[in-house]
């Protein structure tokens, strides 16, 4: 069995399971009440440009036999910045620590390109991307609401300083929010 990390496009072949995988995911999650009428859905919302490197972002596969099995992207947010996209797992794979080493191969491409932050948003109904990006020193950029289906996005960040203290969101926080 070989896995390997490979930097490509979205528009690739090999990048159709994590696109189909995050349709599902997103659509059945958030179907009934993140969708407004005539508003592209979340895999629409960003072209495979804004994912190159010309552009200021990547694209990285994790292959296992080359077959995807986890991956994710990230764009340019701002000129200190990368947004991290489409953060995914093989749902027949997870809890392996996939999602772990996608991450932490975005963060080093993250600071190979010259940035020193990153910022990300995730859903009010993925406890398992905020239990991910606390543990590795995400900075939660919301409260807990009093309603844990409040539709709404879940907003991050990390420098990437070497140095710098990283900030932490309380247990408090990631337990409001993995209701």
């Amino acid at each position: 069995m070989s896995e390997q990390f490979v930097y490509t496009t979205p528009l690739d072949p090999r990048a159709t399971p994590l696109i189909e995988g995050l349709t599902f995911e997103y659509d059945s999650r958030y179907g009934d009440v993140m969708r407004e009428p005539g508003a592209p859905r979340e895999m629409d919302r960003y072209p495979a440009e804004v994912f190159s490197p010309a552009r200021g972002g990547n694209f990285v596969l994790l292959l296992r036999d080359g077959v995807a099995i986890g991956g994710g992207a990230f764009m340019r947010h701002d000129e200190h910045t990368a947004e991290l996209k489409r953060v995914w797992t093989d749902s027949a794979l997870r809890r392996q620590g996939l999602a772990s080493r996608v991450l932490l191969e975005l963060e080093a491409q993250v600071r190979r390109q010259g940035y020193g932050r990153i910022y990300l948003t995730t859903g009010f109904r993925q406890p398992e991307a905020v239990g991910l990006y606390l543990g590795h020193g995400y900075t939660a950029l919301f409260e807990p609401p009093i309603d844990p289906e409040t539709p709404r996005k879940l907003p991050f960040e990390k420098h990437l300083d070497v140095g710098r203290v990283q900030g932490r969101a309380t247990v408090q926080q990631a337990e409001a929010v993995a209701r």
